[in-house]
């Protein structure tokens, strides 16, 4: 390319030579006509070579131009779909997580009301079966004289209460492990609502940035020195902690539902063994009232006996004092007559057969009486014993019956509440 010369720059050049020489006067430059044809002629060449780089960069522009409107858009298509792809894979994984938040809750109820069962069971067995245990125990305190006894019925209701504790043992050692797995579950839905929450306000921006287009309004341009990619998770350790919270989930409810398996085989374990206890104590408490009706019978069959054989000693004992009382008539009747014999006069007072069977008599009647005195005596004797054995009868009748009313009418009754079973 031809340099164009250009006068202006000679000019100054000129005058500041001249200037430093001390003249006053500075006089315009002269070019000779070589020069002149010269900067013509370079002038046009350059300008014919700018119109063609003109020309050349106008035509690349139109390329550059459709190039970058088509790149643009391919971009932004490709984005959108993006965009699209990746709203409907955070939807899916939403929808995922909020089954399993669904099933999670669904245990957590299930659990709770396993708990309200287990701790209903828990009142149950405090406030009516032991209970009711107890206040047998007391009332049969109550017994008196050789009722008081440790019988059978004393026996398994002692055991039933021990075992009504151990139950309640197992069933608050349930109820703490209900209270963890609870908790457990409770963290993982936690973390499974943070995971909602945040893919929530993920979706939430990107269905917004689908409805943005480059004709919206407040759109900016980020001019900040940082890049303004501030994402550090890779998609894989997105999938991997959604993976793990769907995972941990998934664990935690198969252990719950395991859980409620071994609190039902619990329960039906405790209430078939508290059923066994209740069925023992009920036979021992039938056997033991059967067992004092029994006696009570032959008690007061005895006891009719022994006041049927008073009764009969009482009338002979009155027939024995009658018959003494005549026997006495009768000696004082030989008495009198040996009494008036013995006021015969001389000789007549003889030892006579008269006399002697008046001693004979008087002997024979002693002797009578005495062993009518003697019989007697020993009826009187039995008579006594007879009413002491019907008192005594009597007290262990009355204690028989006290003893049938605590077991059969007190005891019995009160063990109709208790109802050992699966709530």
């Amino acid at each position: 390319m031809l340099n164009v010369i250009d006068l202006d720059d000679e000019y100054n050049k000129h005058k500041i030579s001249t200037c430093k020489q001390g003249t006053c006067l500075v006089p315009k430059p002269k070019f000779t006509y070589d020069d002149w044809r010269y900067n013509n002629t370079a002038r046009l060449y350059c300008c014919d070579a700018q119109r063609k780089l003109a020309k050349e960069v106008i035509a690349n522009l139109d390329t550059v131009c459709k190039l970058s409107t088509e790149s643009v858009k391919s971009n932004r298509d490709e984005t959108n779909h993006c965009l699209d792809d990746r709203i409907k894979e955070i939807e899916n994984c939403k929808q995922e997580l909020l089954r399993i938040r669904g099933e999670l809750q669904l245990e957590i109820d299930a659990l709770q009301t396993y708990k309200t069962r287990l701790v209903d069971s828990l009142k149950s067995l405090k406030s009516n079966a032991l209970e009711t245990c107890n206040k047998c125990l007391v009332a049969r305190e109550h017994r008196i004289g050789i009722d008081l006894v440790s019988d059978s019925v004393e026996k398994e209701l002692r055991e039933e209460c021990e075992g009504i504790r151990r139950a309640e043992s197992l069933i608050s050692e349930t109820l703490e492990k209900m209270d963890e797995q609870l908790r457990r579950l409770k963290a993982t839905q936690y973390f499974i609502d943070r995971d909602l929450e945040d893919k929530e306000n993920n979706l939430r921006i990107d269905r917004f940035n689908t409805t943005l287009k480059e004709t919206s309004l407040n759109l900016s341009i980020y001019h900040g020195s940082s890049a303004l990619n501030a994402s550090s998770i890779s998609i894989e350790e997105w999938e991997l902690q959604t993976k793990e919270n769907i995972d941990s989930s998934a664990k935690e409810m198969l252990n719950a539902k395991k859980f409620r398996s071994q609190i039902e085989l619990i329960l039906k374990q405790i209430m078939d063994d508290l059923k066994k206890k209740k069925i023992a104590t009920d036979n021992a408490f039938r056997q033991r009232i059967d067992e004092t009706k029994a006696i009570k019978e032959k008690l007061e069959l005895e006891h009719s006996e022994i006041m049927r054989q008073a009764d009969e000693m009482t009338r002979n004992i009155t027939r024995l004092e009658k018959l003494i009382a005549e026997k006495e008539g009768y000696i004082a009747l030989a008495h009198t007559r040996l009494g008036n014999r013995c006021q015969r006069p001389g000789l007549e007072l003889t030892r006579d057969n008269v006399e002697k069977s008046l001693i004979n008599e008087v002997s024979n009647l002693r002797q009578m009486v005495a062993q009518l005195q003697q019989t007697l005596f020993e009826a009187q004797a039995s008579l006594r014993f007879l009413l002491k054995m019907q008192m005594q009868l009597e007290e262990d009748i009355n204690i028989k019956t006290n003893s049938i009313k605590i077991d059969e009418v007190h005891c019995m009754t009160m063990r109709q509440s208790i109802d050992y079973r699966i709530l």
